[in-house]
């Protein structure tokens, strides 16, 4: 496999710099660029080709997770690996149904940084043990957690599903083959039945639930 193009993403300039002086070392890897901006990824992704993007999840502007839902659309083919402190289970799983293609923890090694790369370049995912180990406490909880989404319609599941791959309403009754004023009905039964005041919130069920990837 050819030499993996690394931009890395830190709002903390103390840490790009250890972590340009860690790649330097390794031949597999070659960092092509470096953000301390989140909001400034999009315009360098422009001129430069990458194949995995490193970066922290929390960061102002945009979080990882805001960068990775950003790249599903605009650049599908670059990877992200969240290298953060954050390990709480919650925050882990709403990674995963964003896209992130690893999820790792800063106090790693070098030996499973160089692995996790490799691993999602190679079109893989891949968790740190500890990682794997919340994922795996919070899919015991919810299966053992009531499940809102079993009140709702086959319908209302298929309007929700939309709603989170951000189709507009005009788009969901076109695709659903019913009338906007239906589409909107959906939406406020949705939102009663869920109990959120937004598309937000209906958008953050679909992921806990496992309506979008």
């Amino acid at each position: 496999m050819s030499t993996t193009r690394l931009l890395l993403v830190d709002d903390h300039q103390l840490i790009l710099d250890s972590l340009q002086t860690l790649f330097s070392s390794l031949s597999s890897v070659q960092v092509v660029g470096m953000v301390n901006d989140s909001r400034r990824v999009s315009e360098m992704l422009l001129n430069t080709p990458v194949d995995v993007l490193l970066c922290d999840y929390q960061m102002p502007h945009l979080s990882g997770i805001d960068l990775t839902l950003q790249l599903r659309q605009s650049h599908p083919r670059v990877k992200v690996l969240l290298l953060t402190m954050v390990e709480d289970a919650q925050t882990i799983r709403e990674a995963v149904r964003a896209g992130v293609g690893g999820y790792i923890l800063k106090r790693t090694g070098r030996n499973e940084l160089e692995k996790a790369i490799t691993t999602i370049r190679q079109g893989q995912r891949y968790f740190s043990p500890d990682v794997l180990e919340q994922l795996t406490c919070l899919e015991e909880s919810t299966t053992a957690d009531h499940n809102p989404l079993t009140a709702l319609t086959d319908r209302e599941v298929d309007v929700l599903r939309l709603i989170a791959d951000e189709n507009p309403t005009h788009k969901i009754a076109e695709k659903l083959f019913i009338s906007v004023p239906t589409v909107e009905t959906h939406r406020r039964h949705l939102m009663q039945k869920l109990g959120v005041k937004s598309v937000v919130g209906m958008v953050k069920y679909a992921m806990k639930y496992g309506l979008v990837q």
